[in-house]
């Protein structure tokens, strides 16, 4: 996987190391990833111009905010997800794929956190709220 840490390499890495919150991005494919101190980019969208693509590439990407204790995933799964015509198969297509590819990056940066979809998103999962991820 390429990471892209932005600002740069160091600054990134140097707020990964004190725990502060960091936002990432992960590409569908998983074999892109971009990284930063939260405040840095504040929104996903904005980290993605940030580190030179579209803002509208957004709908490529995996999206998490995540720090030491843990990592909340921005669930939005796109309606043309691998071209999956029904909910339920692209849902469950996204989620697996999400996993996957959230828990290899983790694996590079040396990171093993546990992945927490926040209730906001949990209604594209059509599951109780008691049920835990």
């Amino acid at each position: 996987m390429n990471i892209i840490r932005y600002p740069d390499a160091e600054s990134a890495d140097k707020a990964l190391k004190k725990g502060e919150p960091m936002m990432a991005v992960i590409s569908f494919d998983g074999q892109t990833a971009v990284l930063c101190q939260i405040d840095e980019a504040v929104e996903h969208h904005i980290l993605l111009m940030k580190a030179g693509f579209k803002d509208t590439d957004i709908d490529r990407f995996f999206r998490i905010i995540f720090d030491a204790e843990g990592a909340d995933w921005t669930f939005v799964c796109p309606p043309d997800y691998k071209g999956i015509p029904f909910k339920d198969k692209r849902i469950g297509a996204f989620y697996k794929d999400g996993l996957r590819c959230i828990g290899e990056f983790f694996e590079e940066l040396g990171l093993i956190l546990d992945i927490n979809i926040p209730k906001r998103y949990k209604r594209h999962l059509d599951v109780p709220d008691n049920d835990t991820y």
